[in-house]
């Protein structure tokens, strides 16, 4: 259980990273999106505003939650491969 744990913790310290940086990536992407759809519709409005209201939209996106699969999916094949290894 020991060794698990010494493996486990510096993989959450990994995806955590990966996390933090994937996710600034794809909003600052989600960003220059918003700007440049802006620039094409004719300039509807605030840009601020326009680019707030979509970035609002995008935390709640399918797209967003797919991030998480960073953890679900590491941790998953882990888990079956113990399940696996040891049960079996």
């Amino acid at each position: 259980m020991i060794g698990f744990l010494r493996m486990l913790i510096p993989l959450l310290i990994l995806l955590s990273i990966a996390y933090a940086v994937l996710s600034w990536r794809a909003r600052g992407r989600a960003r220059a999106r918003l700007e440049r759809d802006w620039e094409e519709d004719g300039r509807p409005g605030d840009r601020d505003s326009y680019v707030e209201d979509g970035l609002e939209d995008y935390s709640g996106s399918f797209r967003r939650k797919m991030l998480l699969a960073i953890y679900v999916v590491p941790l998953f094949l882990i888990g079956l491969m113990v399940y696996l290894t040891n049960y079996r």
